[in-house]
């Protein structure tokens, strides 16, 4: 069956029929249901691939993703430009932007500012009340807006893409208390910012398993680097020269860098614990020398995959395939690496 079909028993033009099919605008409600009617009695499956091939232009979805030293973001970066390179043929445009994600007042501006006439966007975002305007914007004049990695999930954002934060936190707790044992101590913990979602879940997930499971290990106060190496550094090594009784680092953010520096200048690599997140060049350099005992991951390359995947599923109004999209938390000790 083919679109032509469907406009002969629907007794309309093919224009009509490619606006209803495509969720356009402009057509009447009662030509809406005569062609969906028609859809249905031919039994008319579109062709995505066809479609897409059949448009005037190309869907244009914009990434944008952070500034700043994070190496996991920058992996991220590097996987969206591989995926750009390989939609192209697919008539899917990725452009890729950088702006402060630590200011929820630029990301706003950032979403405000994109051209009019864009499919999507795909958006690391804090969780402030001007992002989450902007995005309602965009999702109210008709762009398929998805979150990476952070959630904002009172949003009207259309799908999150990234791995549960919550479980994240959790699994660094037990980790933790199980690398420790049975000494007592206090535990370390460094985020970026308490006002980007996924650092929050993961502190309330820590602290959650940490006091419910391992009642010899107190957690500290959370502090706030920026994903910063310097500022990590500072904050790991202001915890290492304060408490003479710590076990165990879990830094929730980037900046491990400044972790493992804070660690080999006091000595105590081989008896203070640290977790961290995302396998990098550099962390996975350290999981090897034992500096870093333990990372949880998610995986770069498939963050950038699905998010093309699901932003065309949902600008063509396909369902998306859970099990294919779902991000896994990996959990890497150096006898396991890629």
């Amino acid at each position: 069956m083919t679109l032509e079909d469907v406009a002969r028993e629907a007794g309309v033009s093919l224009a009509t029929v490619d606006r209803v099919v495509n969720g356009r605008m402009g057509v009447h409600a009662r030509t809406i249901e005569r062609v969906n009617a028609a859809i249905k009695q031919l039994g008319f499956l579109s062709d995505p691939h066809a479609s897409r091939l059949a448009r005037v232009r190309d869907y244009d979805f914009r990434i944008i993703l952070p500034t700043g030293e994070n190496e996991f973001m920058q992996s991220l970066a590097a996987e969206f430009r591989a995926t750009r390179e390989r939609q192209l043929q697919e008539r899917v445009r990725l452009s890729i932007e950088h702006v402060d994600t630590f200011d929820g007042v630029a990301v706003a501006a950032a979403l405000e500012s994109l051209p009019s006439g864009i499919d999507g966007v795909a958006v690391v975002a804090l969780d402030h009340p001007a992002v989450t305007e902007a995005i309602n914007a965009l999702a109210d004049s008709g762009v398929v807006v998805l979150t990476l990695v952070s959630d904002v999930p009172n949003s009207r954002r259309a799908h999150y893409v990234g791995i549960d934060n919550f479980a994240a936190g959790r699994t660094a707790a037990s980790l933790i208390g199980r690398f420790v044992g049975p000494r007592k101590g206090k535990v370390g913990m460094i985020a970026g910012s308490l006002a980007l979602r996924d650092h929050i879940e993961r502190q309330f997930g820590f602290e959650q398993i940490i006091s419910r499971e391992y009642p010899n290990l107190e957690v500290l106060p959370v502090r706030e680097a920026r994903d910063e190496n310097a500022r990590v550094e500072a904050a790991a090594g202001a915890l290492l020269k304060d408490h003479s009784n710590l076990v165990a680092i879990y830094n929730a953010g980037g900046g491990q860098a400044g972790v493992i520096k804070a660690l080999e200048a006091s000595g105590h690599v081989s008896d203070v614990i640290f977790v961290a997140h995302e396998l990098t060049p550099s962390t996975r350099r350290h999981l090897v020398r034992g500096t870093v005992d333990a990372l949880i991951n998610q995986d770069a390359g498939h963050m950038a995959r699905s998010t093309a995947r699901i932003l065309t599923a949902l600008r063509e109004g396909r369902p998306i395939v859970p099990g294919q999209e779902h991000i896994r938390i990996d959990i890497f000790l150096r006898d396991n690496m890629p």
